[in-house]
């Protein structure tokens, strides 16, 4: 029985169109954009994206045709003062200085009009379940999905309270369908919350479904902001370096540098 060489990661993108999918990981959208980044060097575009929290920021704007550059900057020069607006609600933050971020962030004024399909997982709080968001105000809808409880407060969409994505869907993946040529980027980082064992820290298996898992990425967070501009050039390098390795079992994993 004659045997083929697995395929690169790259070439496997290259031969059919696929979802960019992004998990969520509190201030994981420097590794998620170091990743979008790299595949842009390739000439390796999602034909849609979807994402929960730190992942949904990236999608909405990558999905908008956000200035890649003037994102960089943008994301790379934050600094606490850019979000951090504490005021008495249902979280620490009012999250308005949060929101003025995103409008500089977002060109689109409708989620749906989005150049290229995008789709953001949100914690719905009445139903306690995951909404997936794919039309309306931009802004709203990543706030939703980026807002973690007792850091933000919730986001308001048609008058219901809605948290972060990853509360139920880590992974970003609610909107996608079995069968879906999906590239999924894992941040491995746990959050406080989750268990050591929790099956939301474990990369999904199924058809279709590439997951790229850097190893060893720097952590970032409202105390450690320096830290993003590291995760997201570890990130970065790293995608390039996995691009060319073979896929295996669903997988391709990497050490960052």
């Amino acid at each position: 029985m004659m045997t083929y060489p697995a395929p690169s990661l790259a070439e496997w993108l290259a031969d059919r169109p696929f979802t960019l999918a992004m998990s969520s990981g509190f201030f994981g959208f420097f590794a998620h954009f170091g990743v979008v980044k790299a595949l842009k060097e390739h000439d390796l575009a999602p034909a849609r994206y979807c994402g929960s929290s730190a992942g949904a920021l990236v999608s909405a704007c990558m999905a908008g045709q956000a200035c890649p550059e003037k994102m960089e900057l943008t994301l790379t020069g934050l600094c606490r003062e850019h979000f951090w607006d504490p005021a008495p609600g249902l979280g620490l933050l009012a999250g308005k200085r949060f929101r003025s971020l995103l409008r500089e962030m977002l060109t689109q004024t409708d989620l749906a009009d989005s150049p290229t399909p995008v789709a953001l997982s949100a914690w719905h709080a009445g139903t306690r379940r995951t909404r997936v968001l794919n039309a309306g105000d931009p802004i709203e809808a990543v706030y939703a999905s980026c807002a973690v409880p007792f850091l933000f407060q919730p986001a308001r969409i048609d008058g219901d309270y809605y948290w972060d994505g990853g509360i139920a869907d880590r992974h970003g993946l609610a909107s996608t369908w079995p069968g879906e040529r999906v590239l999924y980027h894992h941040l491995q980082s746990r959050s406080p919350w989750r268990r050591a064992n929790s099956p939301a820290l474990k990369a999904p298996l199924r058809p279709n479904l590439i997951t790229l898992a850097i190893d060893g990425l720097a952590r970032s967070g409202p105390g450690k902001l320096e830290q993003g501009p590291v995760a997201l050039q570890q990130a970065y390098k790293a995608t390039s370096q996995a691009l060319a390795k073979p896929v295996r079992q669903g997988m391709v994993n990497v050490e960052s540098v």
